[in-house]
């Protein structure tokens, strides 16, 4: 018998697909960074890149993605070169693509410092990011030569639907307000429903999530004021107060087809600035922290006051951290008759 050792020189024969990834998560929430092995994509924006990849490549997503190689939970992003940003980005998870995630605009964020990508000055150093949602302003910031923390602009937010309520199978009559923040959101305070925040309650909220969806996209008309591609609801984000006196508040965001979100959810917390604001329960500068179901936070406020299309809107400012977990390998046998993946949820 050979050494084991001859394995891990072991290479896949001519025929298989080989897919690289750096995999990183954002207050536990997962992403799985594509870095090579693609083929190349078409399109000259960000959108008909996205749009190129799901007509020709949706197999790499649900074969990233799902189990054997991803689970129902797992998140992902695609980078391409940009004509007028430093990167164009898309995101992937297990229903399909999202059109902005913040916690994978912070955990780009820091790839992109520890990479060398961001040189920084005085402690602090920007990228900027074209997203299907737009254009994404963000920054690190350093102290005595260590990351402390990566933060972003984002997309102009608002509130989209306020004060509504809707009849929900096996729920019972529930209250919500809809607000964007790069994507649409339903957002239901946690107690009139008896739920708890927590990860305990991990496979209700779920349940609760899905159907909530469901009800709104129903009875209600998500449409986004300038791009069709956008103009659906995206999740469901519960509210709650903090475990954490010294925090704002705790929320978990159900999004796609049942996944949970680890993070406080960094475009859900955006458009929950723009909510707060409105209602005038969040001052313009006054800078909150989230929690999220496992105690993670990010900090947001509404930085400045603007206008989207009908909406008035604020520009959210949300900060968070980052951590690098791993360099990944992937191989897709021909003849495997899973390897596209599947997934239980």
């Amino acid at each position: 018998m050979k050494s084991w050792s001859t394995v891990a020189g072991w290479q896949p024969p001519p025929g298989w697909l080989k897919l690289t990834t750096l995999d990183m998560h954002t207050g536990g929430e997962p992403l799985r960074v594509i870095t090579g092995g693609l083929p190349p994509l078409t399109g000259r924006t960000v959108l008909e890149k996205r749009s190129a990849f799901r007509e020709h490549y949706d197999h790499i997503r649900t074969g990233l993605m799902w189990e054997p190689r991803g689970h129902a939970d797992m998140y992902g992003a695609v980078v391409t070169p940009s004509a007028d940003a430093d990167l164009d980005v898309f995101f992937l998870h297990n229903e399909g693509y999202s059109t902005m995630c913040g916690h994978a605009i912070i955990a780009l964020t820091t790839l992109a410092y520890r990479t060398g990508l961001i040189e920084t000055t005085a402690g602090s150093g920007r990228i900027s990011f074209n997203v299907p949602a737009g254009r994404i302003e963000a920054s690190v910031q350093t102290e005595g030569g260590e990351l402390r923390q990566a933060s972003f602009r984002n997309v102009p937010s608002y509130l989209y639907l306020r004060d509504k309520a809707v009849d929900v199978r096996g729920v019972g009559r529930v209250r919500f307000d809809v607000a964007y923040g790069g994507a649409y959101y339903a957002f239901v305070e946690a107690e009139p429903l008896a739920l708890v925040l927590a990860p305990e309650a991990y496979n209700q909220l779920i349940d609760y999530g899905r159907r909530i969806k469901r009800a709104v996209m129903a009875e209600f008309a998500i449409e986004h004021p300038f791009e069709k591609a956008l103009s659906f609801l995206y999740g469901t984000i519960f509210t709650s107060r903090a475990h954490n006196p010294a925090h704002h508040s705790r929320n978990v965001c159900i999004f796609a087809e049942g996944e949970v979100d680890r993070s406080p959810t960094g475009s859900g917390i955006s458009a929950r600035a723009a909510l707060h604001h409105a209602k005038g329960e969040l001052p313009l500068g006054e800078t909150v922290t989230i929690e999220s179901i496992l105690g993670t936070t990010m900090t947001v406020q509404a930085a400045e006051r603007t206008t989207f299309g009908p909406y008035e809107a604020v520009i959210p400012e949300v900060s968070g951290t980052a951590f690098i977990t791993g360099r990944h390998e992937f191989w897709f046998d021909p003849r495997d008759p899973l390897r596209t993946g599947f997934i239980f949820r």
